[in-house]
């Protein structure tokens, strides 16, 4: 295990693994030794709106080719 702190890309893919509710055990040692909370809750919030502005794209598409 590194004693580094994780990089974007680890960190995104630690935030995007809790959205589904799972993570390697070994990620979430590292997350929760080295990693930075600022870095977390960044990233979780850019998905979040990520995922909310997908949402709402996929009901507008929706809604326009049901309603007309």
């Amino acid at each position: 295990m590194s004693d580094q702190t994780p990089s974007t890309w680890q960190v995104f893919k630690s935030v995007l693994a809790s959205f589904f509710g799972v993570q390697k055990e070994a990620n979430r040692q590292r997350d929760f030794t080295h990693g930075k909370p600022s870095q977390f809750i960044i990233i979780g919030l850019i998905l979040t709106l990520v995922f909310i502005a997908l949402v709402y794209l996929a009901v507008k598409i929706a809604l326009h080719l049901t309603l007309g």
